[in-house]
């Protein structure tokens, strides 16, 4: 898939925006870092048991991710289109956690009854929304849907 790796125009100069891949790239960053250090135990309890990794394992492992997107959010400029495209596939695919956590009833950073941890699912689109507005990503894609179906015609 081609996607513009740079962006110009109302969509870059946008405060809004700007403001939500900042804070959206620094929970990213703080999060990875709790995956790491003081959370760890808390973040193994959401690694859902059909994961083939060790649940420590995949802590780090997402620990790291977290950290490299929160940064790449962060600083990258001329390929944030990616970097959106890339946190939004990461808010999707850590989602099955949610619903295990959810499913199993396991307890984790305060969501300690069936509707606190359903009531989490909710947010799980709001990031991935969120990182593709923030990044550009909902406009680079409208506009390779819009150029393809002009094409098509």
């Amino acid at each position: 898939m081609t996607v513009p790796v740079s962006q110009s125009g109302p969509a870059r100069r946008s405060v809004a925006r700007t403001v939500a891949r900042v804070l959206l790239g620094a929970a990213l960053l703080l999060a990875g870092i709790s995956h790491l250090t003081v959370a760890r135990q808390e973040f193994q309890a959401q690694v859902p048991d059909f994961v083939p990794l060790d649940p420590d394992v995949t802590v780090l492992a997402s620990g790291v991710v977290e950290i490299l997107l929160g940064l790449a959010l962060l600083v990258v400029q001329r390929h944030r289109v990616w970097v959106g495209l890339i946190a939004a596939a990461f808010f999707v695919a850590v989602f099955p956690g949610n619903v295990s956590q959810w499913l199993t009833g396991r307890d984790g950073f305060g969501l300690d009854t069936d509707a606190a941890r359903f009531g989490r699912l909710f947010f799980q689109p709001v990031l991935v929304a969120v990182a593709l507005w923030s990044t550009g990503a909902c406009d680079a894609l409208r506009h390779r849907w819009r150029a393809r179906s002009r094409g098509a015609a």
